[in-house]
């Protein structure tokens, strides 16, 4: 069980490695890319601030709630934080289980939940040369601050 923020690209293949697990039947991933667009806006590229002394500790207790609430026996959640280009995987979330609705389920949770929880702003940077921080209603961006 793990979750960690990554200044680097996520390396998918070292995290699907540590899911493995052969009383495990259901292996569900999720994950996050930047797009080009968002609210009818042409989106360059993104950038992420993380809190991460916080979004680590907060991330592992969002992991251990999906444990006590499925039969969860690997889980592994990766933000990154910095500049992303277009199609970057910015967040990763997998869940391994005996059963794929358990599964699931706790992946849909820990995604989530770590949106709505994780001290972790994002900032658009537009085409046409706006940046604009969004989905942080607690971000002292946004406020001015």
């Amino acid at each position: 069980m793990s979750f960690s923020i990554a200044a680097e690209p996520i390396d998918l293949s070292s995290l699907s490695m540590a899911m493995e697990d052969p009383a495990c039947g259901a292996a569900v991933w999720f994950e996050g890319r930047v797009r080009n667009h968002n609210e009818g806006r042409a989106v360059l590229r993104l950038e992420y601030e993380v809190y991460t002394p916080i979004a680590i500790s907060e991330g592992l207790r969002i992991i251990e709630e999906a444990r006590q609430r499925w039969a969860v026996r690997r889980a592994v959640a990766v933000h990154r934080e910095g500049l992303l280009a277009l199609g970057e995987v910015a967040v990763v979330v997998g869940v391994a289980s005996a059963h794929r609705d358990e599964a699931f389920q706790a992946a849909r949770y820990l995604i989530d939940e770590a949106k709505a929880r994780l001290p972790i702003w994002k900032r658009e940077h537009y085409v046409d040369g706006e940046a604009t921080w969004v989905n942080c209603q607690r971000c002292g961006h946004a406020r001015g601050g």
